[in-house]
């Protein structure tokens, strides 16, 4: 009894140990964090200065994962001490810290914003194409309406132009409707009744394959056939509530719409959409029992559901993300339905223009006769283009010419990395090199007296009394190029005064050099020795 009674009191104090350590940790952890935003060593910040840290990595604040974080916010006064700061981001401390850390999966997202808005005013003065008049209501569009938007895995978001007005999703309600049939009754029951196959012919042609099933969901057949797998023995209203309620937390559980206008519309010029189902019907393609006519009706209000180019960066970064909403972090598809839609999407997505896309662009997309155009980059990022005016095959004029430059300065291309000789941007992360990268970067800014760069480098613990291959610190060459404003701040971080490089130089040699006398009283001051 006495032997149990000492072990237990032995892993009692092992747990605690265990625990004050993780709290230390903790604790360091979130020092780091505020002495990087704290650039004046005085032992506070400001609410703004963390709003506009956060801002800067690309999330937003009204991101439903930094709620508790932004409420803890308001409750305190404009100066914030580093207890205040602790408070205030512990409840989302994972999220903050990978944000200010800039451990996002696109770092310099500033940078890749600044790229993104340069192609958006290279392809904002085409107007080409035409809108689509064959639908009463989208005939009466404004054409020149143009929004562009993006949403990171990691949440990172970013919009330009024509962003929140709101838009019939008319063909990309198909990938969505077929991953939903997939996410219900998976994929052999699925396929029991669609093909996957790129058909080769018009997306609203009178056609099945050789077994007699659509070819492929992306096409109208295909995608009638989905809705009619979809809740099957619910009624017609319930059925409708449930899409919605799933688009809906596809754009991160912000509201989707519905145009009456233009499913009365779509449905008023449904000749070819009634010829194909009653065309599957006659050769037998529909599960036993369906009602063809509630089916076209579901579809036609599928394709009339309303969302913004935002909402839909949101639906294609949830896609991107292997079926998780990166803005919220609900599941809404398993991995294997979106690999399936996402295969489908690259070889079928863009009506009869799929084969080039995916030679050219290299993505996987989806797009509508109104002018939207969803784009995957998997693992990275979802991307929407709308823009009315669309070509003969019923595409984005603006949002084909988008992409092109896209992957023209990005590596983005599925297989862009298989040659080895790309010389485009990848503003991904580079995780097996991360450390070594921060190094030189820190190194780099501090030449360059890029100060809010040091200070996130600060926040991913790089080590401040790092040198190059010469033995040169970030000290020495803050010094040596006079950046009064990064040497104050490492000095305030109680770096080493007095590293010496190869030359055997300190950094107050570098300024009695440069003669720079605030720079030499600042290291004076705080033990600096000229060598």
């Amino acid at each position: 009894m006495a032997d149990k009674k000492s072990q237990e009191s032995c892993e009692k104090v092992d747990l605690e140990i265990h625990s004050r350590k993780s709290t230390e940790d903790l604790d360091q952890r979130e020092y780091r964090l505020f002495n990087a935003l704290d650039t004046d060593a005085k032992g506070s910040i400001t609410k703004k200065d963390l709003l506009r840290a956060l801002q800067q990595t690309g999330l937003m604040l009204t991101d439903l994962r930094l709620q508790d974080c932004i409420r803890a916010i308001d409750s305190y006064p404009e100066t914030i001490s580093f207890t205040d700061f602790s408070r205030i981001i512990r409840p989302n401390i994972l999220l903050v810290e990978q944000a200010l850390q800039a451990n996002f999966v696109i770092p310099e997202f500033q940078s890749f914003c600044r790229e993104i808005e340069r192609i958006y005013n290279q392809t904002l003065p085409i107007h080409s194409g035409d809108i689509a008049h064959y639908i009463p209501q989208l005939a009466r569009v404004d054409p020149e309406q143009y929004g562009v938007a993006l949403s990171t895995i990691d949440g990172q978001r970013f919009a330009l132009g024509d962003s929140q007005v709101d838009f019939c999703i008319q063909s990309c309600c198909k990938p969505i409707n077929y991953a939903l049939a997939l996410e219900e009754h998976g994929e052999e029951y699925v396929h029991n009744y669609l093909g996957r196959e790129p058909s080769g012919r018009g997306f609203n042609e009178l056609t099945l394959n050789h077994e007699g099933k659509p070819h492929n969901p992306m096409i109208n057949a295909g995608a009638i056939m989905c809705c009619a797998l979809i809740k099957q023995k619910l009624d017609m209203a319930d059925r409708f509530d449930y899409v919605m309620e799933r688009w809906q937390t596809l754009c991160g559980e912000t509201k989707a719409g519905f145009s009456n206008a233009v499913y009365l519309s779509e449905r008023a010029t449904a000749d070819r959409n009634f010829a194909i189902g009653y065309f599957m019907r006659e050769n037998r393609a529909f599960p036993q029992g369906t009602d063809l006519i509630s089916t076209l009706e579901f579809y036609f209000q599928c394709c009339s559901i309303e969302v913004n180019t935002e909402q839909m960066s949101i639906v294609a970064a949830t896609l991107a993300n292997g079926g998780i909403c990166p803005t919220t972090g609900k599941r809404v598809f398993h991995p294997k339905t979106v690999q399936h839609c996402l295969s489908l999407m690259y070889s079928c997505g863009m009506y009869d223009f799929s084969g080039e896309f995916a030679f050219t662009i290299g993505l996987p997309a989806k797009s509508g006769v109104s002018g939207v155009l969803m784009v995957v980059v998997p693992n990275v990022l979802g991307l929407c283009i709308w823009s009315p005016r669309i070509d003969r095959l019923g595409n984005s004029v603006r949002g084909i010419a988008f992409c092109k430059k896209l992957v023209e300065t990005f590596s983005f291309h599925n297989y862009e990395s298989l040659s080895g000789l790309s010389e485009k941007i990848d503003p991904r992360r580079n995780r097996t090199s991360l450390q070594a990268d921060n190094v030189m970067a820190l190194i780099w800014a501090a030449s360059k007296g890029d100060l809010t760069a040091v200070q996130r480098l600060v926040a991913c613990g790089v080590d401040l009394n790092v040198a190059d291959y010469d033995g040169r610190t970030p000290l020495h060459l803050a010094a040596s190029e006079a950046h009064e404003h990064v040497v104050r701040y490492l000095l305030k971080q109680s770096v080493n005064v007095n590293p010496v490089d190869r030359w055997g130089g300190t950094p107050l040699s570098d300024a009695y050099r440069q003669g720079n006398q605030m720079i030499i009283q600042l290291l004076e001051e705080n033990g600096g020795i000229r060598v």
